[in-house]
């Protein structure tokens, strides 16, 4: 874990960066920054020793914040819909961000495996082409190209500033805090259908938040000048089929699909570069649903599938 750093994290009213915020905060300084327009999502971080400031990217008012941190973790994304509102808050606010933390050791980027073009069920290595895999079926349409932007602005920053960035690119995350897994669970619990894609399976890499937290300072530690460029998830492929299956021997639960075109095809990762420069994660995709369905919906568990 970091120790002693001045930590700068955005983007902590969402479901990945709050817990990185919350185990940063025990042994650093951390300063968070988002809208807040949730006041108990901030109490609840200030209560955990997080230090709250508001501000909207998108207005790129930066200037009443410390210029001294050691560390930044970008974890903010912007996904009104709107074209312009998302490019101005997620590419140019990016720009404004790592202007005004140039001097710090790292920049870490989290983008997203939703900037590759999906092919059927290839492993997507850094170097696969990128695409547009939201827009085609009206889920999040500006999210695909706004990543894209923001990785250049950031890849642009690295270079102009001298800021040794890392960009790392997402899978699925899941945890106490909520995630897509999560969401499937509770259309299990509904009895409504969950959509998969057309050409099954339709498999991805998801990533714990232990995992998460835990592969933040080995990436800081590869950030570099060029941007490092890296996939982020977790080190087994697995199928939204045969997760929302365990999903239902946990809890009893019968999961129903909807085979459709019209949703996310596969997009599991290629994980070599991420094994040689971050390691591999800990937590196995089984032992992690468990723990998040013990987390968020102990009532739904079969007696039998308490953990010991």
């Amino acid at each position: 874990m970091l120790k002693g750093e001045k930590i700068l994290i955005t983007g902590v009213t969402g479901q990945v960066a709050a817990p990185v915020a919350r185990a940063l905060a025990s042994d650093n300084e951390v300063w968070a920054i988002a809208r807040f327009k949730d006041p108990d999502v901030r109490t609840a971080l200030e209560a955990a020793n997080v230090h709250c400031e508001t501000v909207d990217l998108m207005e790129g008012g930066l200037g009443h914040l410390p210029r001294d941190f050691s560390s930044v973790l970008h974890f903010a994304v912007a996904k009104t819909g709107n074209f312009d509102a998302d490019l101005t808050a997620n590419a140019e606010g990016t720009g404004f961000l790592m202007h005004h933390c140039r001097d710090a050791r790292a920049f870490l980027h989290c983008s997203s495996t939703a900037v590759y073009q999906p092919n059927d069920h290839e492993l997507l290595a850094e170097t696969a082409p990128l695409g547009d895999n939201h827009r085609p079926f009206g889920f999040l349409p500006t999210y695909s190209i706004c990543k894209i932007a923001a990785e250049a602005t950031a890849r642009f920053c690295a270079r102009h500033f001298e800021l040794p960035t890392v960009i790392a690119r997402l899978n699925v995350p899941y945890g106490n805090d909520g995630s897509w897994p999560a969401l499937h669970l509770e259309l299990m619990r509904r009895d409504k259908p969950i959509q998969v894609h057309a050409n099954p399976p339709s498999i991805f890499n998801p990533i714990h938040e232990d995992d998460v937290i835990a592969q933040i300072p080995r990436l800081l530690e590869v950030a570099s000048v060029p941007a490092t460029i890296l996939n982020w998830g977790g080190s087994d492929v697995v199928s939204v089929e045969e997760w929302c299956g365990y999903l239902g021997e946990l809890t009893g639960l019968t999961p129903r699909f909807d085979a459709t075109t019209q949703t996310i095809e596969s997009t599991a990762i290629d994980t070599t570069r991420m094994h040689e420069l971050i390691g591999r994660t800990r937590v196995s995709w089984r032992d992690g649903f468990r723990r998040m369905v013990e987390s968020r919906n102990p009532e739904l568990l079969k007696k039998d599938s308490m953990s010991e």
